[in-house]
């Protein structure tokens, strides 16, 4: 039985290996990251530099219904992980419009000062750009709190504002010890890929699944380059960000047609590590904190997923498109 024991816990340990190796080394602007879409890039000057901000503009496939959709990823991600929200999205004649937030995914990773209002310059920018007078604006995670604040920023250009489990629910600094941006950059610098699936397994899935070991090979893979550091930099950075800008109490200001999308079982808290376990046991639940915000913004809906976490989107891809798209 020893033996039996001591063989299985070899072989799971070689399985751990060979999947370590078979990690690619990711380049910080993922030009080795395929997209469900063709990418173009919007040329941006800002604090002295040349930068550019990715994004995929896809036609609808079937008649096209005059309406546009613009959608904004999470901190942990970039435009890749939206592909099944395009499809339908393209298939019921929106044209869908998804960038890399500025220090994400393919676009530039700058020092700068990050903030959501600039962010949400940007982004009304590339609306702009492109001849768009108005969207239906869909933001996942740290993109509900970018979301929130462009439909703040401009009423007139957001049709609809739709947030997937959006973090920001909460003040964080009320509660999340402060930590310096240089401290936080020393914290990113020791990410793994075995670091970022633990944390996706216990944070923002409720049964984790082979399928979404591509989010890891990403979020993995970039660690291995040598450019980590400045990826590892803006990431403490946008952190930061989060830290400093919250969102939770302008909720009543919002103006336009909300809906939340939330699957119950998200305990997403940003910090969440520098909380003691009767600390995180309050706070993130967003079981309550779904409902809670949606009492806050004028005429808001809510559609809730059981049995679901941070991504909706894809662990209930079916369940949340048939809510999405009903939604519209």
């Amino acid at each position: 039985m020893k033996k039996i024991f001591l063989l299985f816990t070899c072989c799971i340990f070689i399985s751990t290996q060979l999947q370590a190796q078979k990690l690619d080394t990711l380049s910080i602007t993922l030009e080795n990251v395929k997209y469900p879409y063709p990418i173009k890039y919007m040329p941006i000057n800002t604090e002295g530099q040349d930068i550019k901000m990715a994004y995929m503009d896809v036609a609808p496939v079937k008649a096209a219904n005059g309406k546009t959709a613009i959608l904004f990823h999470g901190k942990n991600f970039g435009g890749y992980y939206w592909g099944n929200v395009i499809k339908a999205l393209t298939a019921i004649g929106y044209r869908v419009i998804v960038p890399d937030q500025i220090g994400f995914g393919k676009s530039s990773k700058p020092f700068i000062h990050y903030s959501f209002h600039q962010m949400a310059a940007w982004n009304k920018q590339l609306l702009d750009t492109l001849g768009v007078q108005k969207a239906v604006v869909l933001g996942h995670s740290m993109g509900g709190m970018l979301a929130t604040r462009f439909a703040l920023m401009y009423p007139d250009k957001t049709e609809k504002l739709l947030l997937e489990n959006p973090i920001g629910l909460e003040d964080y600094k009320t509660f999340v010890p402060y930590v310096t941006t240089e401290q936080q950059y020393k914290t990113e610098l020791k990410t793994t890929a075995e670091s970022v699936r633990k944390y996706y397994q216990s944070s923002y899935f409720t049964y984790w699944k082979p399928e979404y070991e591509y989010l890891v090979s990403v979020a993995g893979g970039v660690t291995l380059s040598a450019d980590y550091p400045r990826w590892a930099k803006v990431a403490a950075m946008t952190f930061t960000m989060i830290y400093e800008q919250p969102v939770v109490y302008e909720f009543q200001n919002i103006k336009v047609p909300t809906v939340l999308f939330i699957g119950k079982e998200d305990k997403t808290i940003v910090g969440k590590g520098l909380l003691s376990a009767d600390q995180q046991a309050i706070h993130g639940q967003y079981r309550f904190l779904g409902k809670q915000t949606a009492a806050k913004i004028p005429g808001a809906k809510i559609i809730e997923f059981d049995a679901c976490g941070h991504i909706p989107h894809i662990e209930v891809p079916t369940e949340f498109l048939l809510a999405l798209t009903g939604s519209l």
